[in-house]
């Protein structure tokens, strides 16, 4: 096959998005497909080759607060031009938002199917940014792109419901694969647990961006556990002002490949504070590491975490019941093993070749339609 991603975020920028991308073009280069992606950069015209695949980067600029994410300019044209130039048989719109919104009604104006990947709940990120009166106008954004989309997918139960109440159409379910080879409890490292826990604590961990939107400052409500060690695994624009919240914790900053996997393994008890997961590929990590997951009742988790069998589940905002739910695994060996047993066998058939599979038969079931014409474009929408 012959298809373009549109990226709104990619290399070197590691995220979720990226994450899943690039695995994705690991299983299409395998296949023997030809693949162009589309992503940001700082420079015009920039172009590499990522796993097989040509890029072509777009400018773009900073956003604001958050400098390594880079927001493409440029207009729809531009977007067309590279696509009516490369003639994919179908466009992967992934996390569409700025970008992916160009390359929707560019898509659809070439009469070229689109599969968008949605990803990232970016209205509901407004209000934790203190900007709510955004909100409306991003999920009008949102609906914009998916009404365009010959099929969106959504990688939960909860994201599937909510677009759906949102009118979108066309909406189907496509998870997140993982790496049962490299996160696996055979990584646990006693020499590491050592370094970050001299006197054997039970070891609490937090793996993502330190961002607003993980609300990382809520594993506050942990401060004073007796017997316990809290250690945050990844960087971002809120790490300085995480230290000084969580005084006692061990931040290990940014680790990637074998370091993370290893770090993971290590855990006792994965928590995850964030209400704004579309999935949280992390805990699907934590999990097949055999490490047992608490985390709050929202989004993503809703599907990857079995209450009193794989973890805990706690209501969005009750930060005692998270406390509770934290003391009750690493107060109690036994449960938490069994807990970890369950979390690591629950994950074992979600591979990435598996759900890469899954993701071509898309692609393939749009070739032959045509976009359908919207009937919610407002004009505010279709003039941005």
């Amino acid at each position: 096959m012959r298809i373009a991603i549109v990226a709104e975020s990619f290399l070197p920028l590691m995220n979720g998005v990226t994450h899943s991308i690039l695995r994705v073009l690991d299983h299409l280069q395998e296949r023997g497909d030809e693949v162009l992606v589309i992503a940001p950069s700082a420079h015009d015209g920039e172009a590499d080759e990522v796993k097989g695949a040509e890029v072509h980067r777009l400018p773009s600029v900073p956003l604001a607060g958050y400098t390594n994410v880079r927001v493409a300019l440029g207009g729809v044209y531009r977007v067309k031009r590279i696509l009516a130039e490369y003639a994919p048989e179908v466009v992967h719109l992934a996390s569409p938002f700025v970008l992916g919104w160009r390359a929707a009604q560019a898509a659809s104006q070439l009469g070229i199917p689109t599969v968008a990947v949605y990803q990232t709940e970016v209205p509901g990120y407004a209000a934790r940014y203190g900007v709510p009166f955004l909100e409306n106008w991003a999920w009008n954004r949102v609906e914009n792109i998916h009404l365009l989309a010959t099929r969106t997918l959504v990688p939960s139960t909860f994201a599937l419901n909510q677009l759906r109440g949102r009118g979108i159409p066309r909406v189907q379910m496509w998870r997140r694969g993982v790496d049962t080879a490299r996160f696996s409890p055979e990584k646990r490292d006693d020499g590491w647990r050592a370094a970050v826990a001299p006197n054997g604590e039970r070891i609490i961990g937090y793996v993502g961006r330190l961002a607003v939107e993980k609300q990382v400052e809520d594993l506050a409500a942990l401060s004073g556990m007796p017997n316990t060690r809290l250690v945050i695994v990844g960087d971002g624009p809120q790490r300085t002002a995480l230290e000084t919240a969580l005084p006692r914790a061990v931040f290990t900053g940014f680790l990637g490949g074998e370091e993370l996997a290893r770090a993971v393994a290590s855990l006792d008890l994965f928590v995850h504070p964030g209400e704004f997961e579309t999935f949280c590929q992390t805990i699907q990590e934590a999990m097949a590491s055999g490490v047992p997951v608490v985390a709050t009742g929202r989004g993503g988790p809703l599907d990857l975490v079995e209450n009193s069998r794989t973890g805990w589940l706690y209501e969005p905002g009750d930060l005692s019941a998270m406390r509770a739910r934290v003391q009750d695994l690493v107060g109690d060996d036994a449960k938490r093993r069994a807990f970890a047993a369950a979390a690591h066998a629950s994950v074992q058939d979600r591979t990435w070749p598996v759900l890469c599979t899954e993701l071509v038969q898309h692609y393939r079931d749009v070739l032959p339609a045509v976009p359908e014409t919207p009937q919610k474009i407002s004009r505010a929408g279709a003039a941005s």
